[in-house]
C-alpha cells in the first residue's frame, strides 16, 4: 500500500515500538543499539527517567500559552544558558533552522540598527548545512538542496572550507557576518581547525563583522565540553543551539551577546511554539543532568575511548575503512567501501549508524553511553566489516573464475 506521507524521505524498513537508554526494540523486540541518537538529538538515550517525569508533570500542568504572557520555565533555561556560556540572551525556537533564522535575523539586523542596513551579507563555507528553510538552504550552498526552489535567497556567499584567502576575498562592504559550524556534521564530520577559527574572530572584529556558531550537532555536551567552542579559544557572538538541547523534544535556541542582539526589539521577531512551557521544562531536566558534576568529563573520557576503538577498527579493516575523523561523542568513520554499504551491514548486526557526506558514517551515540556499549558496538562493527570482507572476497573469486 502506498504510504499517504510526502515521500521526501528515503526510510529504512525498520520501525521501533520502545527505547531505553542507547537501546531500541523494534515490534518483535529485537534489539538494536543506537549510535546515530535521532542525528544527535536524544542526548540522554531513550526513556531518560527524569526528562520523562518532567514531561508528564508539565503536561498535567500546562502546554500552551504563547509568549504573550511570561513562561518561568523559559526564564530559568535562558539563565542557565547565559550562566553557562557567553551569551546574555537567548530566543528559544521548535527546531535548528530556526534557531539559524534568528541567528541570521539578527546579524542583519544588528548593522541596519547601527545606520548600516547595506550591510546584510553573511559569508558561510563549502559542506555547510544549516536547515532547510529558504534562507538556510541558501546559507549552506548546496545545489542538491536548493534546486528546484527558485531563485537563490540572496545574501549568501559561499567560500571553500579552511580557505583564508578565499574568506578574505568574499569579504566586502555589505558584508554583515561570518557563520560557521565547529564540526561539519552533514559534510562528514570534517573539524574545523581551531588556528582558522581564531583567524575568523580577528577578521570579524577587523571589519566590525559578527561571528556566528551553528552548533545545532556540536553543542549541548556532544563533544565533552558544553558547546564546542569552549575547546577553540575563540567566543562568537551568536550561536545556534537545537538537537539535544530538548533531549528528544522539540528545542532549538539562539544565543547571544548584549551587543550582538541590541537591534531586536519587541516585534521585530516571535514564534508562535518556540519557548512553550514542554519544552522549557524539558529542555531545563536535560541541563539537570549534563550540569551534574563529572557529566561532561565522562563524555570526554568516553570520546577518547571510541575514539581508541575506531582507530583499531581501522587498523583491523584497512580495507573497508579509510579514516576517524571526529571528537567528543561526534566520530566519523569514512569508507573505501560505499558508507550506505558499510551502515547496511552495520544495521545488519542491529548497530544504527548515520549517514554523511564524503563517504563518512557518523557515530553520534547518547552521552550516556558505557565502556560496556562502546565495546559493544565495537564487536558489532567488527562483525560488520568481516560481513563485508567476505562478500569482497567472494565476489573477486568470481571474477577471478570467469
Amino acid at each position: 500500500m502506498t504510504s499517504p506521507l510526502l515521500p521526501v524521505f528515503a526510510r529504512a524498513e525498520l520501525s521501533f515500538e520502545k527505547g531505553e537508554g542507547p537501546w531500541l526494540y523494534n515490534r518483535d523486540g529485537e534489539r538494536y543499539l543506537d549510535f546515530g541518537a535521532g542525528i544527535a538529538v536524544n542526548a540522554l538515550g531513550h526513556a531518560h527517567p527524569h526528562l520523562v517525569k518532567t514531561l508528564t508533570e508539565q503536561a498535567a500542568k500546562v502546554w500552551h500559552t504563547s509568549n504573550l504572557f511570561q513562561i518561568p520555565e523559559g526564564e530559568r533555561l535562558a539563565r542557565r544558558l547565559v550562566e553557562n556560556t557567553f551569551a546574555d540572551v537567548v530566543f528559544f525556537s521548535n527546531s535548528g533552522a530556526e534557531a539559524n533564522e534568528a541567528a541570521i535575523k539578527m546579524a542583519r539586523k544588528y548593522h541596519a540598527a547601527g545606520g548600516h542596513p547595506e550591510r546584510f551579507r553573511i559569508v558561510t563555507f563549502e559542506g555547510a548545512f544549516h536547515g532547510r528553510t529558504l534562507a538556510t538552504i541558501a546559507a549552506g550552498g548546496q545545489a542538491k538542496y536548493i534546486e528546484g526552489f527558485g531563485p537563490k535567497v540572496e545574501g549568501f556567499d559561499q567560500v571553500p572550507f579552511d580557505d583564508m584567502e578565499a574568506l578574505k576575498a568574499a569579504i566586502g562592504p555589505e558584508t554583515a557576518a561570518l557563520m560557521i559550524e565547529p564540526i561539519q556534521g552533514e559534510a562528514g564530520i570534517r573539524s574545523v581547525p581551531n588556528a582558522f577559527l581564531k583567524e575568523l574572530r580577528a577578521l570579524c572584529d577587523q571589519h566590525g563583522l559578527l561571528l556566528i556558531f551553528d552548533e545545532i550537532q556540536t553543542g549541548v555536551g556532544r563533544t565533552g565540553k558544553l558547546f564546542a567552542y569552549e575547546w577553540t579559544g575563540v567566543t562568537p557572538d551568536i550561536m545556534s543551539v537545537a538537537k539535544g538541547i530538548g533531549g528528544g523534544f522539540p528545542l532549538g535556541a539562539c544565543l547571544a551577546t548584549a551587543e550582538a542582539s541590541k537591534g531586536m526589539t519587541a516585534g521585530t521577531h516571535g514564534t508562535t511554539f518556540g519557548g512553550n512551557p514542554l519544552a522549557m521544562a524539558v529542555g531545563n531536566a536535560v541541563l539537570d543532568v549534563i550540569l551534574e558534576p563529572g557529566f561532561l568529563q565522562n563524555v570526554e573520557r568516553m570520546g577518547l575511548l571510541l575514539k581508541q576503538r575506531l582507530a583499531e577498527l581501522k587498523d583491523r579493516h584497512p580495507g573497508v575503512i579509510a579514516e576517524v575523523r571526529g571528537h567528543g561523542l561526534m566520530m566519523g568513520l569514512r569508507t573505501i567501501v560505499p558508507n550506505t554499504e558499510f551502515i547496511a551491514a552495520a544495521r545488519a548486526q542491529k548497530l544504527i549508524l548515520i549517514g554523511a557526506g564524503d563517504n563518512v558514517a557518523r557515530l553520534l551515540p547518547p552521552l550516556i553511553i558505557t565502556e560496556a556499549d562502546i565495546t559493544e558496538a565495537f564487536d558489532r562493527m567488527d562483525a560488520a566489516c568481516l560481513a563485508i570482507e567476505a562478500e569482497l572476497n567472494a565476489t573477486a573469486q568470481r571474477g577471478a573464475a570467469q
